[in-house]
């Protein structure tokens, strides 16, 4: 079974929204962990049936490197991005991590990345699902 860690942060929107969409495709044959940092975000995920949630610096430190595959807005491999929330340490070790990492190219950060179309999200979660998850499960 792969194991997928979601990380997000400030209330857990993205998160929850990529883990609904994980569940309802894929249901239990994928392991889901909830990596928040913060408790608000975590708890959302959860609320959306993450298998499993963890928040803070050194639950992200710990939970990537054992997990097969990464998901989140491109802000998590950005230090002191998500109005701070996610540290250099954070950033670090989602970017080091030897998964796979799945990248939204969402971001309330003062970066444009080129090239890429404006889709909303829940249409961002349905190409990801389509186009890079289904290979990999």
């Amino acid at each position: 079974m792969k194991t997928i860690c979601v990380v997000d942060g400030q209330g857990g929107g993205i998160g929850s929204a990529v883990i609904k969409m994980l569940k309802q495709v894929f249901e239990e044959r994928i392991e889901i962990i909830a990596l928040g940092t913060n408790a608000i975000a975590t708890a959302s995920m959860l609320k959306a049936k993450a298998n499993r949630g963890a928040s803070g610096e050194n639950a992200i430190l710990q939970s990537v490197q054992h997990a097969d595959i990464i998901i989140g807005s491109i802000s998590i491999i950005m230090a002191q991005s998500m109005l701070g929330e996610l540290t250099p340490r954070m950033a670090s070790a989602i970017a080091s991590s030897r998964a796979k990492k799945i990248l939204l190219p969402l971001t309330q950060e003062d970066v444009a990345v080129v090239g890429v179309s404006s889709m909303p999200l829940p249409r961002l979660i349905e190409t990801m699902v389509k186009e890079n998850l289904a290979e990999l499960l």
